[in-house]
């Protein structure tokens, strides 16, 4: 059996910006790799967890020139966790203002979580801007996935960590926890907001790797990264990220055509295999691998392999 490949080198990026996309937001962009070698753009997860330097890992930097950006509301775009103006549809709009500022027809598309369900927003409008489209760790937001995650179903795997998920909130409001999260997340009391967000956040964090990682769930534990993810995928989840139920799944035949990669882990919390299948099913253009012994995080090693194989033979490597 071949070597597990792992992340480039850390890179820095050669050129940084801030975009004012309207309606209030100012996104911040970067760009990294090689000027003028195959584009690409990277989609963060989340919604509202903002890009970080191990994202930029996943392209070899002599052969791509990739595009990576905070969300609005996030990382260090402006307004911080603000809600505003602040959907699925504002979001493919901004990815193609990016597409446009770079100067590129077409461009790679590689999302994972929450970033999976914005690629295929975006490459279900807009398919004849996507050269290829890489998607791991797919979430559809159907009623069932949400529930599955923030109602029951995770819960009994993680009873403990459930627990603390449930803490702050009172008994009687616990028949929907997306509501009374909400309640808090964007009420006055900023003491309530701030322990509802980290309840949130770190419910998360350390649910999405098979095996505990603090490296990767150390990041949620921070106040203000709590404070925009917690706020902003609440927001998101609330309204179903304006989609319509199963309309990802239900469009994939918009994605005809398109190369393309779906990494799934076998034991992914957050995000059940079963819609990872039927978008393997309803788009067999792309190359489907279900990992074993394998949760959530790209960080996970099987999962990592198959992505950055993948950025390396769509560059022709």
């Amino acid at each position: 059996m071949s070597e597990l490949r792992g992340f480039y080198p850390e890179i820095e990026p050669f050129e940084t910006g801030m975009l004012d996309v309207g309606d209030g937001h100012t996104i911040y962009w970067e760009r990294i790799g090689t000027k003028g070698a195959k584009p690409a753009v990277f989609l963060h997860g989340g919604p509202g967890s903002g890009v970080s330097p191990r994202q930029r890992r996943v392209f070899d930097p002599k052969l791509y020139d990739v595009v990576l950006f905070d969300q609005r509301g996030c990382g260090r775009s402006t307004p911080f966790a603000g809600l505003d103006n602040n959907t699925t549809w504002h979001l493919v709009a901004d990815i193609e203002r990016l597409r446009e500022m770079v100067g590129v027809e077409t461009w790679q598309v590689f999302g994972g979580s929450w970033g999976s369900t914005l690629a295929l927003a975006y490459a279900e409008t807009h398919p004849e801007r996507v050269s290829e489209l890489v998607v791991r760790g797919i979430y559809t937001l159907t009623k069932a996935e949400l529930a599955w995650y923030y109602q029951f179903g995770v819960s009994e795997m993680f009873p403990d960590k459930w627990e603390r998920f449930l803490k702050p909130i009172p008994e009687a409001e616990r028949g929907d926890l997306m509501a009374a999260y909400r309640k808090r997340l964007t009420g006055d009391d900023h003491a309530a907001k701030l322990e509802a967000a980290k309840a949130w956040s770190i419910w998360e964090g350390e649910t999405i790797t098979l095996l505990p990682d603090p490296e990767t769930s150390g990041v949620f534990e921070a106040d203000d990264y709590a404070l925009a993810f917690a706020r902003i995928e609440n927001h998101y989840f609330t309204h179903a990220g304006w989609l319509e139920e199963g309309q990802l799944i239900r469009d994939a035949h918009r994605l005809r055509g398109i190369p393309g990669l779906i990494v799934h882990g076998r034991y992914d919390m957050p995000c059940p295999a079963r819609y990872a299948w039927e978008l393997h099913k309803a788009w067999p253009d792309a190359e489907f691998h279900l990992i074993e012994g394998a949760g959530h995080a790209f960080t996970e090693p099987g999962i990592l392999d198959k992505l950055i194989r993948a950025t390396d033979r769509f560059a022709g490597k």
